[in-house]
């Protein structure tokens, strides 16, 4: 294993479209922060990059990580970037691994996107039996309990390959939900035809957040990286972070964790835990001060399971 020098950080980002805009606009922080270091950008495809079937296949959204978490723990890079919506909880990852930068938060909605062309619509206006893409199970079944006359059907690959399949009637879905910060980072804001609103669509924990992580050993790297943290979005992330960690979902929980502000300063934790058959909903919330962010997106997920959540957890769709 090596440690990175005090002139050289080696940084493992996946090579998509998305995930090179976003190291690329983090690369340009780093080196305006820290001139006299240089920042090597190093691309690693994932396993979900590669596969095509459905994630549960191969251990959900830990296929986006195993890879270069390996990478990072046996020292062939000092660092890795992704979006924290992607980051499995912490029992579903190897040990070692800490979060060194949180990059100020984006939009966490998600948003209805149509085939060039396709008049505007909404998810209320679609026709019974439209298919409707994605891969995460909380937004399938959201779809089952708000929309039940649309049919979730999952796909597969990069937002900006996704779009042209979308467009060329080739993505196997008539219409598709996707993140708006990913259409922004891509500049394709424009094809958001719909933009779904928390409460009522719930977000994915970690939505819109970039974070940068190191491995926990290395506190060379980790000092560089925590003053390039927002420490706002980092409260966030934390509250809802946890939140996930103490419901223990695996790839096929469709659940949401989405921490806000009041006007005081404190946060509130929303949890959910969705049923992937479109079935009733549990939710529930807890609020306190930021130092306590942890704590409080723990407590409402406690909540949860002392409702009852537990056999939600286990329900896996069809």
């Amino acid at each position: 294993m090596t440690t990175p020098t005090a002139q050289t950080v080696r940084l493992g980002t996946r090579p998509s479209p998305m995930a090179m805009e976003q190291t690329t606009r983090f690369a340009a922080t780093f080196r305006t922060r820290h001139p006299d270091i240089s920042l090597d950008i190093q691309r690693i495809t994932s396993e979900g990059d590669a596969h095509r079937g459905p994630l549960s296949q191969i251990g959900g959204k830990g296929a986006f990580t195993r890879r270069a978490d390996g990478h990072l723990l046996d020292g062939r890079v000092s660092a890795t970037i992704a979006c924290a919506k992607d980051l499995p909880s912490a029992h579903d990852r190897a040990p070692g691994i800490a979060v060194g930068a949180v990059l100020p938060r984006e939009d966490a909605r998600d948003v209805l996107v149509l085939p060039a062309g396709h008049p505007p619509a909404t998810l209320a206006d679609l026709p019974p039996g439209t298919r409707v893409g994605t891969s995460a199970p909380r937004r399938a079944a959201l779809l089952r309990a708000l929309y039940p006359k649309l049919t979730p059907v999952p796909i597969r690959g990069n937002a900006d390959s996704r779009l042209d399949r979308l467009d060329a009637g080739e993505l196997g879905a008539d219409v598709m939900i996707a993140a708006l910060a990913g259409l922004r980072r891509l500049g394709f804001a424009d094809r958001a035809c719909e933009v779904l609103d928390p409460p009522v669509w719930l977000p994915a924990a970690g939505a819109g957040i970039i974070v940068v992580e190191h491995r926990a050993e290395d506190t060379a790297t980790g000092e560089l990286l925590g003053p390039l943290t927002h420490s706002p979005t980092r409260v966030l992330l934390d509250a809802e972070r946890a939140a996930l960690a103490g419901l223990e979902g695996g790839c096929l929980t469709a659940a949401s964790a989405h921490a806000t502000f009041d006007g005081t300063g404190r946060v509130t934790v929303h949890v959910a835990v969705l049923d992937p058959t479109g079935g009733p909903a549990l939710y529930a919330d807890a609020s306190g001060p930021a130092e306590r962010a942890a704590g409080i997106g723990l407590n409402a997920a406690r909540t949860l399971l002392d409702a009852g959540a537990a056999h939600l957890l286990a329900v896996i769709p069809d």
